[in-house]
């Protein structure tokens, strides 16, 4: 991937111009990107907020196409990780606060945003003042869309993933607006988690009596990027790599985090091909019958959907056919556990 050229900063618009259109409350919001090789989505990620807010961070995990010098030519801070500690999101996310915070220590929220999203205008004034408003919730936000829904079927299952009802949640996801004062207090993203620090956050956060809310407004545009079956595969790994760690450190009490996630895994992805085999054995090949209960269950989801016969359909097929990477993923982590090994980014790009 060739290198930026040095940006062109002259259709940024001022923060002095923001501020005297009425639109105060931003000049309390710092924000934090992180990413690694992003390309133009990065650039297209900095120009969404240069210039509206004061604070930019962004931090980098070993970029080789010349990220860091064009973030530095848009005039933000540049974090620049060191690869040869373990990488986690998590970590990058806190290590960008940490910068935020010793330049701007007087800061109230800080927008948290993936190097390949694009904050939509409006956004951070919305939410903002959301939170100004509900001195209760420590995370606000709003609908995550995908850039290129039309380019694979694997990109429009992420836009479906994104679209989650409004109002109270339990969790958010990698881009969201935080009460500074909220995160610092349940000690921020917890470094070592490959993936699922988001959900794992609220869980603390809410534990310590705080809301998470979403919005029914426009938050992010975010390119996937993912054209490719191994990509899906290895992202949905992961996911079930971050259920089975989620389970592990929050699935007891009342909170129960993950468990039904977990199970469900374990059923569909462990336990029935198990029996499957045990039948073959017995019974030689009419204990392949039970692997109907597989097309039977993409059915019944497609039915139940709400969206076109095609993205109920195609939604279905995957919901299913994700759960054996899912139990490899879950095998993965209580691997690890077992044998004391640090666990390492399961990455799909």
């Amino acid at each position: 991937m060739p290198e930026f050229q040095t940006a062109d900063c002259s259709h940024i618009i001022g923060l002095d111009t923001l501020l005297t259109a009425g639109q105060t409350s931003i000049a309390s919001v710092g924000i934090v990107s992180i990413g690694r090789n992003e390309g133009d989505r990065l650039r297209q990620c900095l120009n969404s907020v240069v210039g509206l807010v004061e604070k930019v961070v962004y931090v980098d995990s070993g970029s080789t196409d010349g990220s860091v010098s064009m973030a530095r030519a848009l005039g933000v801070a540049v974090v620049e990780l060191d690869m040869t500690i373990p990488f986690t999101a998590a970590r990058a996310r806190n290590e960008g606060y940490r910068r935020l915070r010793e330049t701007a220590p007087e800061l109230a929220y800080v927008q948290f945003v993936d190097g390949d999203c694009e904050i939509v205008p409006g956004w951070l004034q919305k939410a903002a003042q959301f939170l100004d408003e509900h001195a209760d919730v420590a995370v606000v936000c709003g609908r995550r869309r995908e850039r290129f829904p039309e380019r694979s079927v694997y990109n429009m299952l992420c836009d479906i993933e994104w679209d989650t009802p409004v109002g109270e949640a339990k969790a958010c996801g990698g881009d969201a607006l935080m009460r500074t004062e909220a995160f610092q207090k349940v000690g921020k993203y917890r470094a070592s988690l490959i993936a699922g620090e988001e959900p794992e956050l609220c869980v603390r956060l809410r534990a310590a009596g705080w809301k998470i809310w979403r919005l029914d407004e426009e938050m992010t545009l975010h390119d996937a990027a993912i054209t490719r079956f191994g990509q899906w595969w290895k992202r949905t790994l992961r996911s079930g790599y971050a259920y089975a760690e989620g389970a592990y450190l929050h699935g007891a009490g009342p909170e129960r985090h993950r468990v039904k996630e977990v199970r469900r895994v374990w059923i569909w992805g462990a336990v029935i091909p198990m029996v499957i085999v045990i039948l073959t054995i017995c019974l030689g090949t009419r204990g392949l019958i039970v692997l109907l209960i597989y097309p039977a269950q993409v059915i019944r989801l497609a039915l139940h959907g709400t969206r076109s016969a095609r993205k109920n359909g195609w939604r279905a097929f995957f919901l299913v056919l994700g759960k054996f990477p899912e139990a490899i993923g879950q095998l993965s982590f209580f691997y690890n556990r077992l044998t004391g090994k640090t666990a390492r980014l399961i990455e799909y790009k």
